[in-house]
């Protein structure tokens, strides 16, 4: 594939659409992309390119009738043979060591920027997200890549000498690879949340197979391609393409699977975290939605508010797990911060979003579609006004895809379910409070814990909410997005940016040895595991280093 050179830095808080550079880039890009569209690509099996005997479509949200890729409709057996093939790969991933393992990763990090233009244009193409979003997908998962390494390296292989009891001991605290971690991913960062979790296992010594969405599995397989490039052994890292009854399935019942790494949503998640767990510990890491508030005190600056509130609610059509989906405004000022914010959301450029004056494209497929149509029939049936939006977008332009208009609802008892359940749909309530005690209690109302935000400029109100707000990821006063805009190394929380992220694919060991000093293999290489150690065949040391670790879904008590 051809590269093209990054010309700055990218980050969801540094894009600019003025950028001539950037969007000449990007146009030359999506030409390449499009001479590739409908190819038929095969599943990742050890060293094998699998094809399979069906196929099924991968067509773009923005005109149904374009075929952005084909990919083989997997089965158990392949999910089955892909499992052998990163277990008999493991050993040899694991014991390369984690210096020689960071060196790959970070050459994929490098290609992955390299490339970032062409891989954005696909993505647009796939997914439907705007030209600035697609780019930042892309150099997130270079970033998470390069995070990980660092801190791999920081921690010098995470072993740690502990005391000893005489001076004929040596005893080591190690962190070691499961063995096996499956990946399952959404459409939504469709390479952030495949690349970014797959990565994780990787450098800490585990194989990986993954499961794409079957909305986006090009971004999965392209993630993939970075890796052999960068020269990953063969069977390290796995794909295998096809429906979560069949695919999902046998990831989740395998018993040669170490661990797994879940984002999509909490029906699934859950079904996944009991079940997973089921006959021994294993360790399963569940993102699984948001349900995110804005807190606008009457001491905001509301110009600032508006455009947080719409930025967070309405980028990529509300389809992130951080995406502000309520606010809840102080009464004395509710009244103008709904008009500047439907005035912001009226001139919001809806459409294509490969051109770049879109800013919001298509929602993903027709169940979302169904969604926001339902959310707005029961708005309005249960009293609510639709200060702007409420239709989906029929003209010649929009008519061949998924093209719901951004929309704010208000007027509704803020126990309504709007205010409760997530939607995945460019819809938001507004509710009025009287008081910053009550939003930050209504906040707080909710099974899901991920992202929040808050509009104040009095510093007490600031560290009220900070204080009191239940939730992984929290900002003040952002502009940009008033609950969303996390990078790796910046915030923790969400798609596993944080610093115990890496640790959470690793187990845990103690190592003691008396006698000589100990050297070699025993006393320096964390992140390694001369024994089998995953799976059911060797669940001694599953259980040693199980836990689970289960994001957005349940709130910080």
């Amino acid at each position: 594939m051809a590269t093209t050179t990054p010309r700055m830095k990218i980050t969801y808080a540094t894009l600019s659409a003025q950028n001539e550079e950037l969007q000449t880039a990007f146009d030359g890009a999506l030409e390449r992309a499009r001479a590739e569209l409908g190819r038929s690509y095969p599943m990742l099996i050890g060293a094998e390119e699998r094809r399979g005997s069906e196929e099924f479509e991968d067509r773009s949200p923005i005109d149904r009738s374009v075929v952005v890729s084909r990919f083989p409709v997997g089965t158990r057996q392949d999910v089955r043979d892909a499992v052998a093939a990163a277990r008999a790969a493991y050993p040899g991933w694991r014991d390369l060591g984690w210096r020689k393992r960071v060196e790959v990763m970070r050459r994929a990090a490098d290609i992955i920027s390299e490339r970032q233009f062409e891989y954005a244009a696909l993505m647009t193409l796939e997914v439907g997200k705007n030209r600035l979003e697609s780019l930042g997908d892309v150099e997130e998962t270079a970033d998470l890549l390069r995070y990980y390494s660092d801190e791999m390296e920081r921690n010098d292989g995470f072993v740690r000498p502990m005391g000893s009891l005489s001076a004929a001991e040596r005893t080591r605290s190690v962190l070691k690879p499961h063995g096996v971690w499956a990946v399952i991913s959404p459409f939504n960062f469709p390479m952030a949340l495949a690349g970014g979790p797959s990565a994780g296992a990787l450098i800490a010594g585990n194989s990986v197979v993954l499961k794409p969405s079957s909305d986006a599995p090009l971004m999965g397989w392209k993630f993939g391609e970075a890796l052999r490039d960068a020269g990953l052994p063969a069977g390290v890292f796995n794909l295998v393409t096809g429906p979560g009854e069949t695919v999902g399935a046998e990831l989740e019942e395998n018993p040669d699977i170490g661990g797994m790494v879940f984002t999509g949503s909490f029906e699934v998640g859950m079904k996944l975290y009991k079940s997973f767990t089921r006959d021994y510990p294993r360790p399963i890491i569940a993102e699984m939605g948001g349900k995110n508030p804005a807190i606008v005190t009457a001491n905001a600056d509301l110009d600032l508010a508006a455009e947080g509130v719409m930025r967070s609610a309405f980028g990529f059509d509300g389809q992130k797990c951080s995406a502000n989906s309520r606010v809840y405004v102080d009464r004395a000022v509710s009244g103008e911060f709904v008009k500047k914010l439907v005035e912001l959301t009226r001139a919001i450029a809806v459409g294509d979003p490969t051109e770049r004056e879109n800013w919001m494209g298509p929602v993903i497929n027709e169940r979302a579609v169904e969604t926001f149509r339902q959310a707005v029939e029961e708005a309005r049936r249960d009293g609510g006004t639709i200060a702007v939006g409420g239709e989906v977008l029929h003209d010649e332009a929009s008519s061949r895809g998924y093209f719901p208009a951004p929309t704010v609802v208000t007027g509704l008892p803020t126990g309504h379910r709007l205010f409760r359940d997530e939607l995945f749909v460019p819809l938001i309530v507004v509710g009025e409070v009287g008081s910053l005690d009550e939003a930050l209690a209504l906040s707080n109302e909710t099974e899901y814990g991920l992202t929040a935000g808050i509009f104040s400029r009095d510093p007490e109100e600031i560290r009220r909410f900070l204080d009191a707000i239940q939730a992984g990821v929290v900002y003040v006063n952002r502009r940009a997005g008033a609950t969303t805009g996390a990078w790796p190394g910046i915030q923790s929380g969400s798609r596993g940016g944080g610093r115990r992220a890496i640790r959470l694919v690793q187990r845990s060991a103690s190592l003691r040895v008396h006698g000589r000093r100990p050297g070699g293999r025993l006393a320096g290489r964390g992140s390694g595991d001369p024994g089998r150690g995953h799976g059911r065949r060797g669940r001694a040391g599953a259980r040693g280093g199980a836990r689970a670790r289960v994001r957005g879904r349940f709130r910080d008590r």
